[in-house]
């Protein structure tokens, strides 16, 4: 008899509440990565670090994110996913306690590194989340979990920087160090166990990534769309708060309130999950990476500092957001579709991609802000979606 790839728990169905659980925690976890991205500023000047390396900050924690999905998140296939997820949780509450203890730049940029190694928990709890789903249904499901991930992404920074504004910039470790904490002892005693059944070893998995991105032209083309969009949100999300202060003279609770203008993007998740299930995915992906360079085009025009630009450029922000939301469910809807076995190596390549995009717009988009200002930010920001623009042109009907 041939052998089952997961557990018979996760097989049958599983109460919407554990749906619900994971959607909180993937949003509380990968807010870790994003609680820095508007406070670069007070800590590059609490940790020495010059204007122009700010946003290593941003770029080292993404950096371990892409490590932890090359290498970590494949062992889903191999290793209960519980384990795994806890496992990794655990790690992101000491890299937390050393962001808050790091008395210099290496060692904080250290604990950014780790912070984002361990947070890849969140990409081991979301295709578990696809498990428990029917093929009809797993538009909807991955949706709502992406959802809250994406909720946590768009909270974190303007909680960040309300808390920074009353407590200083390391409060908000101290408090995700804690919340962090006790979300890893609820998952370790309510998650239902999902121990797949390995057919290859830890090296196999590893090299056959390689295979399955050569072989996959779906996840090639997904994971490019999706690295091009996060690149150009990572080098907004890194530069505009820097550009918010110095030019429009904010806060960081103003900084914070425009930040949380940025979450109305998040209703592009479910809405697209939705439309992918009856097969508009193709139309979604132009219209959203259509909606990003459009949204560059507003930031390259507002020149002045008045209160009507500083709307318009809230408005920018919750167009970028909504475009790359949408397209990331797009996205993972369509991978998680090609094949339960594969599903975690499938998925952490594609996480991989775009993440190096997001950290190659963090990287960037400090560089230009720095030397060349918010028109050359914008300039740059606005290439990347234009770039997928021209591919998303040679897509056949039936991708």
């Amino acid at each position: 008899m041939k052998q089952q790839t997961a557990s018979p728990v996760i097989q049958k169905a599983v109460p919407g509440w554990i749906t619900f659980l994971l959607a909180v925690s993937c949003g509380l976890i990968v807010a870790n990565l994003y609680y820095a991205q508007t406070l670069v500023g007070p800590i590059g000047q609490a940790i020495h670090l010059s204007a122009g390396a700010t946003g290593l900050i941003v770029t080292l924690t993404q950096i371990g994110y892409v490590a932890g999905l090359l290498f970590i998140v494949p062992l889903s296939d191999i290793i209960e996913n519980r384990r795994l997820a806890v496992t990794s949780l655990v790690l992101v509450v000491a890299a937390l306690a050393l962001a808050v203890l790091a008395p210099n730049a290496p060692l904080f940029l250290a604990a950014s590194l780790l912070i984002g190694l361990g947070s890849v928990a969140a990409q081991i709890l979301v295709p578990y989340a696809s498990y428990l789903a029917t093929e009809e249904a797993r538009g909807r499901v991955v949706g709502n979990v992406m959802s809250g991930l994406l909720l946590g992404i768009m909270f974190a920074r303007p909680v960040a920087s309300f808390m920074a504004g009353l407590w200083g910039w390391k409060s908000i470790f101290m408090v995700s160090a804690v919340v962090t904490a006790l979300l890893t002892l609820l998952l370790s005693r309510i998650l239902p166990v999902r121990k797949p059944v390995p057919t290859l070893n830890y090296g196999q998995l590893i090299r056959s990534l390689g295979t399955l991105f050569m072989h996959t032209p779906v996840l090639r083309r997904r994971a490019l769309y999706q690295a091009s969009l996060f690149g150009a949100f990572s080098l907004f999300w890194t530069t505009v708060p820097l550009h918010l202060a110095s030019y429009y003279h904010l806060s960081q609770q103003g900084i914070a309130l425009f930040a949380l203008a940025g979450v109305g993007g998040a209703v592009a998740a479910p809405i697209a999950g939705r439309l992918a299930d009856k097969g508009w995915t193709r139309l979604l992906t132009g219209l959203g990476i259509s909606l990003a360079a459009v949204s560059f085009i507003l930031a390259y025009l507002l020149r002045d500092s008045s209160n009507l630009t500083l709307g318009l450029l809230v408005l920018t922000a919750i167009l970028l957001d909504m475009s790359v939301s949408g397209n990331l469910v797009l996205g993972q809807r369509a991978i998680y579709s090609l094949g339960n076995e594969t599903r975690g190596r499938l998925n952490g390549l594609f996480m991989a991609i775009f993440f190096v995009g997001g950290a190659v717009g963090s990287s960037l988009g400090g560089w230009a802000y720095a030397y060349g200002g918010w028109n050359l930010t914008t300039l740059i920001g606005l290439a990347l979606p234009a770039l997928a623009l021209v591919y998303f042109l040679t897509e056949k009907k039936e991708l």
